[in-house]
């Protein structure tokens, strides 16, 4: 969406229009490969990193599942930006991906979108979890997120993608803005889960009393697929409480939670994702 206040810049005391085809874009690409050892220890097997995107492998004390944190050196996303991470982890692995912290998706000063893409392979009998932390939605911000998933054999995955709408610390609100997520998950080239959210410019709309969310001003969905996973219904319920929901079936469990901010949001969503995966969220996720 273009804004009525067109940007322009001053040049000699004249105001031009700013031309946005020569805005900086952040530029990042990752490539995170894992193999199990004779010793049964997930270890790293190739790691490529360019521009923006970062990857580090910190060490966990007590020991835990080999834990690989992502990070977005450029501060934030805004329109035009694009970001690529690749995950191969071999079989018999147990890892973790998440991110350094909250991502932030800044107002746009053009249509462009930022863009964020995410592939994953899990091999036959590895276990894998995405738990990036959340992406905060600024006045104005557009990003379109993509999160393709191919499962082998018993592979166990879990992932979770959670927003939230304007910081409510800072008086933050949302009027203007797209949030488009689209997941697809298949194993052993079937597909077993599609999910498509799509959010676009409907802020103004809630704020002047459509529904959208209920006033909630942040959410997440949550899945796990793989042996065991429709067991953990109960515990995962309880956890996202009465303003989200859960479901299993096929061999997955899918869930929403809808909070009230940021806070509300993390406070269930480290309980949640403890439920869904029978682990302790990420310590950097740590309140």
């Amino acid at each position: 969406m273009l804004y009525e206040a067109a940007e322009a810049a001053s040049l000699g005391g004249m105001t031009v229009p700013l031309d946005i085809s020569r805005l900086q874009r952040s530029r990042g690409e990752g490539r995170l490969s894992l193999r199990r050892d004779a010793a049964g220890q997930t270890r790293l097997a190739d790691l490529h990193q360019s521009g923006s995107s970062k990857i580090r492998l910190p060490k966990a004390y007590p020991p835990a599942p080999l834990t690989a944190v992502v990070l977005n050196t450029s501060g934030g996303l805004t329109g035009g930006d694009r970001y690529t991470l690749a995950v191969d982890a071999g079989a018999g692995t147990d890892a973790v991906v998440t991110t350094q912290a909250c991502e932030k998706v800044y107002r746009a000063a053009d249509p462009q979108t930022a863009t964020v893409s995410t592939s994953i392979r899990v091999g036959d009998g590895a276990t894998l979890a995405w738990l990036p932390q959340e992406t905060i939605l600024f006045d104005g911000g557009r990003i379109a997120r993509s999160l393709e998933v191919d499962l082998e054999g018993e592979a166990a995955f879990i992932a979770v993608e959670s927003y939230i709408l304007g910081r409510t610390a800072m008086n933050e609100t949302v009027r203007h803005g797209t949030v488009r997520d689209r997941w697809r998950i298949r194993r052993d080239g079937r597909l077993v889960h599609a999910d498509a959210l799509t959010v676009d410019d409907a802020f103004a709309r809630a704020s002047a009393g459509a529904a959208l969310l209920a006033g909630a001003r942040a959410f997440a969905t949550l899945l796990a697929t793989g042996p065991g996973a429709e067991a953990r219904l109960a515990g995962v319920r309880a956890a996202v409480g009465e303003t989200g929901g859960a479901s299993a079936f096929d061999g997955k469990l899918v869930a929403r939670i809808a909070a009230t901010d940021g806070l509300d949001l993390r406070t269930r969503l480290v309980e949640a994702v403890a439920a869904l995966g029978g682990r302790p969220a990420p310590s950097i996720w740590h309140i």
